[in-house]
């Protein structure tokens, strides 16, 4: 059975940092790239970073130089750090282990979701 679990998501103040991580089956973290998106209020779902099988990497322009994906292969477990929160990152995050689809990546599986909200 796929599992992903996100925790880490809470309440912070502008500038803050938080770390949210994303544990994995191991097939899945294996065989996926892996990814977080958000969505906030009212707002369509978007990437917020990828990191490939390749172990390139991905950001969506708002989040560069703020955000780093990284992934830990021995605990099966992706992480999204997040420094200089801004209330505009206010969303719910979300893990998901993608498939190349030819032209562009598919979320294949999708964790349940963890609450950031930014505000002093």
């Amino acid at each position: 059975q796929v599992q992903l679990v996100e925790s880490g998501g809470g309440l912070v103040q502008p500038g803050g940092s938080l770390r949210l991580s994303c544990a994995a089956s191991g097939s899945i973290f294996i065989n996926y790239a892996m990814a977080w998106y958000r969505q906030a209020p009212g707002k369509q779902r978007e990437l917020v970073a990828r990191h490939s099988r390749s172990s390139s990497t991905n950001y969506a322009d708002s989040v560069k130089g703020r955000f780093t994906i990284s992934r830990d292969y021995a605990k099966n477990t992706v992480y999204l750090h997040m420094n200089n929160l801004k209330a505009d990152d206010t969303a719910v995050y979300y893990c998901s282990a993608d498939r190349w689809g030819g032209r562009d990546y598919v979320a294949d599986y999708w964790g349940q979701g963890t609450q950031v909200t930014v505000s002093s």
